[in-house]
């Protein structure tokens, strides 16, 4: 059965269910959640304000960044890689671990350019006043490098991998969205043609509108709510 967004149920009226602590708009947070919703995993959402992040949250990750997935065995996943594969391995439905034009290792070694050199420089880039020194054209000049790869690999097929989205293109997209909104009209206007329609397929998909519902900010003893299938 999918739950009507959002859904609040007494406890007492619930199977166990892991806890996902997630932030709606964190590019990690959102791989997860999607990896989530594919799989058919519910579980139980808790709405994470940044800037006042609560006890729970702390307690279970120390690092107290998002997304947190405590299992209903106690055990804490504190990575969005981590989590997706964990989701992933429990079902599978779009063959996201086993995609068409590659290996995991593949997906995994393109995510983590991702995650490394591309990150940092999307960071320096919308943020520069955030960084000493940073120039906000140099970063974004940088990060261009890695979107160019992705642009060459598009031209080839519809998604990074084949042509069906896997773990590469649900991990990537919410951090080229990002770098896309810094300046959305330079970005249209940047030699992309077959990444622009790549990330506009995926952002007006029907899993992206499920992962992305607003929610609000999560507190001890509010009633629990389910995201994805119960």
């Amino acid at each position: 059965m999918t739950a009507p967004w959002p859904l609040s149920i007494p406890l007492p009226a619930l199977p166990m269910l892991p806890i996902l602590y997630s932030f709606r708009r964190c590019p990690f947070a959102m791989r997860a959640r999607f990896a989530l919703l594919v799989s058919g995993t519910a579980c139980e959402l808790r709405e994470v304000v940044l800037r006042d992040k609560p006890v729970a949250l702390r307690e279970a990750s120390p690092k107290a960044t998002v997304p947190v997935l405590v299992d209903v065995d106690g055990t804490v996943i504190d990575e969005s890689l981590a989590i997706m594969r964990w989701a992933l391995a429990q079902r599978d439905p779009q063959h996201w671990l086993t995609p068409s034009g590659g290996t995991p290792d593949d997906m995994l070694a393109l995510v983590a350019q991702c995650d490394g050199g591309f990150k940092r420089h999307l960071d320096r880039y919308k943020y520069p006043n955030r960084y000493e020194g940073a120039d906000a054209l140099w970063h974004r000049a940088e990060a261009a490098a890695f979107l160019d790869g992705l642009e060459t690999r598009l031209r080839g097929s519809r998604h990074l991998f084949g042509d069906a989205p896997a773990l590469a293109d649900m991990a990537i997209a919410p951090f080229v969205r990002q770098f896309a909104q810094v300046d959305a009209a330079w970005f249209a206007a940047a030699p992309w043609p077959a990444l622009s329609a790549w990330l506009s397929a995926l952002t007006a998909s029907s899993l992206w509108a499920s992962a992305m519902p607003k929610f609000p900010a999560w507190q001890p003893g509010d009633a629990v709510v389910v995201f994805g299938d119960v």
